[in-house]
């Protein structure tokens, strides 16, 4: 019996090798709301850490300044790169992995071909035996998903589909999320120490989104083309003093997150932007959506619109009015 099946390294990703990937946060969302200014910044090497020092005029056009330090093995415990997606390597890493699951195969139950092509992977099983075979080819299916999420996982990507129900690939947000919260304990502390104590949780969310909004926008290059180069984890946002509207709010999350520990958060993914919501009782002017029968306060730190907790800007409200956006949650 001969059987044979053409496929990609996942089912799902031929589209993505001939779609290309559907990046999100390309553009901002520019606002006629006031414009962030970031008025310094400063980064100096010490035997401990890297100190970070910034000022910055907040919403009252009031200068504020902050400093904190991140010690080298926090900065060394976070993830600091995003590797671009290049479906041929992906291809490549699957292709040796079907490879190596082949050569266990006894030659006298079956031979087997695994032929990489241009825009898929051809698995060729041949033998006597009809069932022995469809269980070599159920088996190297199984090795081919595995292998492709096993790259995935190794360079920090998760699949995705887009509101156009397109099958993509993008940053695993929450994941960085996630994992950049405790080195960041320290950069969260400097804004909760800087607040009165008798104030709540908004005027830290005032603080932190007026800094992070100072911090320059830069959209790097087109993720549509670059296959996300234009995503930075949050150590580096901070090292580079640089950050497009998702990576603004992957390090905002971590920061909230050591902040407030339980509080459910979520992130907010529109056709060309990303922001935030987190699960505090709403006031009235506040911009909320509701996901999984919970309340989320919305909250934008892309900048350079100085755009107040509870608000967004007018582009933001059409997707948001009409439901073209997405959500995940931040753990």
């Amino acid at each position: 019996m001969f059987r044979k099946i053409t496929s990609p390294p996942l089912s799902a990703i031929n589209r993505v090798l001939l779609v290309g990937l559907y990046w999100l946060s390309v553009g901002l969302f520019f606002s006629t709301t006031a414009g962030a200014e970031q008025l310094k910044f400063k980064k100096a090497q010490s035997e401990s850490g890297v100190l970070f020092s910034y000022e910055w005029l907040d919403m009252d056009s009031t200068r504020q300044s902050i400093s904190f330090e991140l010690p080298h093995t926090a900065i060394k415990a976070a993830p600091t790169q995003q590797a671009n997606y290049r479906p041929k390597i992906a291809q490549r890493y699957v292709t040796v992995a079907l490879m190596e699951e082949a050569k266990k195969i006894n030659p006298k139950e079956a031979r087997v071909k695994i032929i990489p092509k241009r825009d898929s992977i051809d698995i060729q099983v041949k033998g006597a035996n009809e069932d022995k075979v469809e269980a070599i080819l159920s088996n190297l299916k199984a090795v081919q998903r595995e292998a492709y999420n096993a790259y995935l996982d190794e360079h920090y990507f998760t699949r995705f589909t887009t509101l156009f129900n397109q099958k993509a690939i993008k940053p695993d947000h929450t994941r960085y999320a996630a994992e950049s919260v405790k080195p960041l304990v320290a950069a969260s502390q400097a804004f909760y120490e800087k607040v009165n104590a008798q104030s709540d949780s908004r005027a830290y969310f005032s603080l932190i989104l007026s800094w992070l909004q100072s911090i320059p926008y830069d959209t790097l290059e087109d993720r549509v083309v670059s296959n996300g180069s234009g995503y930075a984890p949050p150590i580096n946002v901070l090292m580079q003093n640089v950050g497009d509207c998702d990576s603004k709010a992957v390090l905002a999350s971590s920061m909230v997150r050591a902040f407030l520990p339980s509080t459910k958060m979520i992130m907010v993914f529109l056709p060309n932007h990303a922001l935030l919501g987190i699960a505090l009782p709403p006031m009235v002017d506040d911009r909320t959506i509701v996901h999984d029968g919970e309340t989320y306060v919305l909250y934008d730190p892309t900048g350079p619109a100085l755009i107040p907790f509870g608000q967004v800007s007018e582009d933001t409200e059409r997707y948001i009015v009409t439901g073209r956006y997405q959500v995940e949650a931040v753990d």
